[in-house]
């Protein structure tokens, strides 16, 4: 089927930011064995965290998306230690990496625990999701849920991937022909406006980048492969062998900087938004039968 002729809930559809829903599952079975989240949401995590001072609204119910790789269920802790904790993973085989007798229930206290679907119910005071929005299938439909979740004046907090993120792959990937190396991830931009057509207000976006080096190529190709894989629908779909390794790491020497070192960039896309009360809509003009007139006349009235 052409790109022309998808529907559009295709997950190969027209939007260049479309995920590979097949790369999705095999990602998120491999990434559950690991003993540990990825090391890049582990950094940040942290940096999320040096964020949340500057929200003065102290929740007494907080919602962590994805903890299973998200990394930042002992910084939610330590900064708000009376919360009501919840947590929520879409995907079953993550949800079972956060059993409830492991560290998360250290974690949690007394208070809090798993929540199987969203939107939450009652609603939360923040929601927030460590490096999980850049893997997901559907961003807009997964934002409105968010809305859902929080209530009135709280807040939302979250970051992940942006499109710049490896971007000197490309022309790598395309002079050998290996077709993308990654998706084009949602800009900054648009993702603020996603997050106000779900029914945020006041979205403040923020992005870092960041230079990654690495002494040889299977110290960064073991780096990224902890980080998941390639969710490009556009990937090379052929299998891979020794012969395109061998082909991969000296294409890989192209990167070396000044120093000799391997390079990579990364772009991270921070975002927080918070839920105003909802505005009525009056129309410009109200009509009304005259019927309508004489019985409300006559209501007010007493009914004569």
């Amino acid at each position: 089927m052409s790109e022309q002729a998808a529907p559009p809930t295709s997950n190969k559809g027209p939007r260049p930011q479309d995920l590979d829903p097949a790369a999705l599952r095999h990602q998120a079975r491999r990434l559950a064995r690991a003993q540990q989240p990825p090391w890049l949401h582990v950094e940040v995590a942290a940096r999320m965290a040096e964020r949340l001072p500057l929200i003065k609204l102290k929740p007494a119910r907080v919602l962590d998306v994805s903890p299973a790789l998200g990394a930042g269920a002992a910084a939610l802790r330590q900064a708000y230690p009376g919360a009501e904790m919840l947590w929520h993973e879409d995907d079953p085989v993550l949800a079972a990496r956060v059993p409830p007798a492991s560290w998360w229930r250290r974690l949690l206290g007394t208070g809090g625990g798993r929540l199987d679907a969203l939107p939450a119910r009652p609603e939360v005071d923040m929601l927030w999701s460590n490096m999980a929005l850049h893997a997901v299938p559907d961003l807009p439909a997964v934002l409105q849920r968010w809305q859902a979740s929080v209530a009135v004046g709280g807040f939302v907090m979250f970051s992940c991937l942006g499109p710049d993120s490896f971007v000197e792959l490309r022309p790598l990937f395309a002079r050998a022909g290996w077709g993308r190396p990654a998706p084009d991830w949602w800009d900054m931009h648009d993702i603020g406006d996603l997050v106000l057509k779900a029914g945020f207000a006041d979205p403040v976006m923020d992005q870092e980048r960041v230079r990654l080096t690495w002494g040889d190529a299977d110290s960064l190709l073991a780096d990224l492969r902890a980080l998941g894989g390639n969710l490009a629908p556009m990937r090379f779909a052929g299998l891979r062998g020794r012969a395109w390794r061998r082909q991969l790491q000296a294409e890989l020497e192209h990167l070396r900087d000044a120093q000799g070192r391997l390079a990579l960039t990364l772009e991270l896309v921070f975002g927080h938004a918070f839920k105003a009360a909802p505005r009525l809509t009056v129309a410009p003009e109200t009509h009304v039968t005259v019927d309508a007139l004489r019985a409300n006349l006559r209501q007010h009235r007493g009914g004569s």
